[in-house]
């Protein structure tokens, strides 16, 4: 293992003062604001399995250096994951961001509204799991249905995608909702 950098090293004076973490600055911060960041950033939010440094820094418009430069650096923070060495590819940690959203829901919202909205997307997926007759949308052939309801592939296709997200939400809102003791569940999952 590599020792880090010396800037990166406490010095005696620092590893005796405990850090104020109301003073530290969110992911969401860092990674925001300066504009060949946002578009790093998004490039890594959409990718969907792993990719080079050239092939983020195609999605990005920017030069492949400075792809490196933010992988490394969104690597460190646990917004991406290194899958190989050489070539170097990356890949999305989705449990990081997953994390994130939990945290951000309850910051957000105050318990009861996180009910709230935890009923309204179970009735959602409640009522998609009773039109399309399954319990799954991985269940549903997009073509099939289509034909079969007498529906476009778009309308279909449509609402299995909302069928997804309200799975998701449901999950990420049970995880917003579970008492404080679970996040150190969530904090080791997200690293």
């Amino acid at each position: 293992m590599e020792e880090p950098r010396s800037e990166l090293k406490a010095d005696a004076d620092g590893r005796a003062d405990t850090p104020d973490f109301d003073e530290l600055v969110s992911p969401e911060k860092l990674v925001r604001g300066d504009r060949t960041r946002d578009d790093f950033f998004d490039a890594v939010l959409a990718l969907d399995s792993p990719a080079t440094a050239s092939d983020v820094a195609d999605l990005a418009g920017h030069g492949v250096d400075a792809a490196r430069e933010y992988l490394e650096w969104f690597e460190q923070m646990g917004i991406v994951r290194k899958v190989t060495e050489s070539p170097a590819t990356y890949e999305r940690n989705q449990e990081y961001l997953n994390w994130r959203r939990v945290q951000t829901l309850r910051n957000e919202y105050t318990a009861e509204e996180l009910v709230d909205l935890l009923e309204t997307e179970s009735e959602r997926v409640e009522t998609l799991q009773r039109e399309f007759e399954a319990t799954s949308p991985n269940e549903i052939s997009i073509s099939r249905y289509a034909n079969e309801a007498g529906q476009s592939i778009e309308n279909v296709w449509e609402r299995l995608s909302a069928w997804r997200t309200a799975r998701r939400r449901v999950t990420l809102l049970e995880r917003a909702l579970t008492t404080e003791s679970g996040d150190g569940a969530d904090l080791q999952s997200a690293v």
